[in-house]
């Protein structure tokens, strides 16, 4: 289309706005959890008994034999299948944040419309091929609900941007300006990317992710909007762990930041685990991978003293819904968690 989503009232929603559904692509490549991948559906299907209390639930999945078998994982754990819809879109990986539709919406006449942004996706600048699968769920997605579709044409994984749905988005540097994404792109052209196709007006960059990311260092790892003005990071108290000063800078960033209205930032610190490792390799766990459902919270844990203060924290922030823990420990060993996994399908129809 010769019109941006932008110019035709679109915008990115805030993930608290109300969801038709969740988006899952069930985990079935076993390289990505390499000597480890016998407890990952499980941690799915916990999240599918938690999400279909709130929500419809979608999965992608390769075929119906595939349906199938996820299905009776399902019943067997005693899962309200109800709200549980199977779609074949087959997928590469698992990580659907990343790989899934960025939808955006717009309010006319009462109605609440809805579009699909379908970005490029290169697996994190080319390190885990073959993705030509994933790159395809947007456009097949769009088919499915004959939901208008929008290509800017460039990289962007849904991990890598949060927005409150009022204007505002903040990403890092570390990875929107890495050279593996769009390196024939300034700050500049990304930055007008963004604005004409998630309808936002004001972009907020932090540093650095945390160690162990494979993603270059995703917003969903640091700092995640909980309201229009609100914002959690992840803050390291050690200060000889490799992870305080990177954090550090990104607090001391977001404490001078302004939304789009110019007020400073309600900054709420959450702290980071313990360091989960697995064969001697430091894991990308932090509690700011949560994700917000219509009524619940999935938050991950990493079974230790520190799951209960994220947890209580988050609680405080989102009183009306419930916040529930989530062992993800043998997800993470993948290199992602709860939010990476997840994809929201906001509401549509009559406001």
């Amino acid at each position: 289309m010769s019109s941006v989503p932008a110019s035709l009232g679109y915008r990115m929603p805030a993930e608290w706005e109300p969801h038709e559904a969740t988006w899952l692509s069930w985990p079935h490549n076993e390289e990505s959890w390499p000597g480890a991948f016998d407890e990952v559906p499980g941690v799915f299907v916990e999240m599918v008994r938690f999400l279909a209390e709130s929500e419809r639930v979608r999965i992608n999945v390769r075929d119906q034999d595939m349906a199938d078998s996820v299905a009776g994982l399902l019943r067997r754990a005693g899962v309200d299948a109800g709200p549980v819809s199977f779609h074949f879109n087959p997928t590469n990986d698992a990580w659907c944040r990343d790989h899934g539709p960025i939808y955006i919406v717009r309010d006319v006449d009462g109605q609440r419309e809805r579009a699909i942004t379908d970005w490029k996706y290169n697996a994190w600048g080319g390190k885990y091929p073959p993705f030509a699968d994933d790159d395809a769920v947007p456009s097949r997605i769009a088919q499915e609900f004959s939901e208008l579709r929008f290509e800017p044409g460039i990289v962007l994984e849904g991990g890598s941007i949060d927005v409150n749905g009022a204007g505002t988005l903040l990403t890092t540097e570390q990875c929107l300006l890495n050279p593996n994404r769009n390196p024939h792109l300034s700050r500049e052209q990304i930055e007008g990317y963004l604005r004409e196709f998630l309808g936002v007006r004001n972009i907020l960059w932090l540093g650095e992710g945390i160690v162990g990311d494979d993603t270059d260092g995703h917003i969903d790892d640091l700092t995640r909007f909980v309201a229009d003005d609100t914002v959690v990071t992840v803050v390291e108290e050690d200060s000889q762990d490799e992870n305080f000063g990177l954090l550090d800078d990104n607090l001391q960033r977001l404490r001078s930041m302004r939304d789009q209205a110019g007020r400073p930032l309600n900054v709420i610190t959450l702290p980071m685990p313990e360091a989960v490792w697995f064969d001697d390799r430091r894991l990308p766990a932090s509690y700011a991978n949560f994700y917000i459902a219509n009524r619940r919270v999935l938050v991950p844990t990493y079974r230790c003293p520190r799951d209960a203060v994220a947890l209580e924290t988050l609680q405080r922030l989102f009183p009306d819904r419930l916040v529930l823990g989530i062992d993800c420990v043998p997800l993470i060993w993948g290199l992602g968690s709860i939010h990476c996994v997840t994809q929201q399908q906001p509401a549509r129809g009559q406001l």
